[in-house]
């Protein structure tokens, strides 16, 4: 069966580009970005690894870690290492996962049969500090990744899983967020200090809670 929101993020070891992991562990109690790619040394990838690389800064300012999987061998993914850090000006020292019997990739549901049937698509998972699934992307082979959306939607889901409120369409960090349904008016008033801005009775605005 699929994963969906919610559910427990499978656990496993895997032999990585940084040695043996077990996935659990090497979380501990932050949380996790995993995602896959189809295939090492291919140019959309490679544009994708770099990038992430980069945002190690801003990856570690949210308590998060990343792990990349593709179905290629430990062997390759040395290999490309060296051609991500060459054009792509950057250092790779996160794990990327030789998941060559694609047990990983099963469990978590990367090979999409229709659009091909060895090798892993773009997907994309986010699991909090409690080892649930948050979110899920897929995208096309042909498409590259936003990694500001993923920045992005980390800082709404972090945020959200501390107060009682949802952020609105095109959000971004510091901008007003919505207090949700469940919070009556009154309630929103005392828990929300910073002022409630009543548009609709179900349509309530407040200034991002921890800033």
């Amino acid at each position: 069966m699929a994963l969906r929101l919610g559910d427990i993020a499978p656990n496993f070891t895997a032999q990585t580009s940084i040695g043996t992991i077990d996935f659990y562990e090497y979380l501990g109690n932050d949380w996790g970005v995993l995602f896959s790619h189809p295939a090492d040394f291919t140019p959309v990838c490679t544009t994708e690894l770099g990038r992430t690389a980069s945002l190690k800064a801003a990856f570690d300012k949210r308590g998060v870690k990343v792990l990349a999987l593709s179905v290629d061998s430990l062997e390759k993914h040395a290999a490309w290492i060296g051609d991500i850090n060459e054009t792509q000006h950057t250092h790779v020292d996160f794990p990327i996962i030789a998941d060559e019997d694609r047990h990983i990739a099963h469990a978590y549901d990367m090979i999409h049969p229709n659009a091909s049937e060895t090798f892993t698509v773009r997907s994309l998972f986010i699991i909090g500090s409690d080892k649930k699934v948050k979110l899920m992307i897929t995208y096309p082979a042909s498409t590259g990744r936003n990694f500001d959306e993923v920045l992005r939607v980390i800082d709404s889901l972090q945020l959200t899983a501390q107060y009682s409120v949802a952020t609105p369409a095109d959000w971004k960090e510091g901008e007003d967020v919505i207090v949700v349904p469940a919070v009556s008016t009154e309630d929103a008033i005392k828990r929300f200090p910073k002022g409630v801005k009543v548009v609709k009775p179900y349509l309530r605005y407040t200034p991002q809670p921890n800033q």
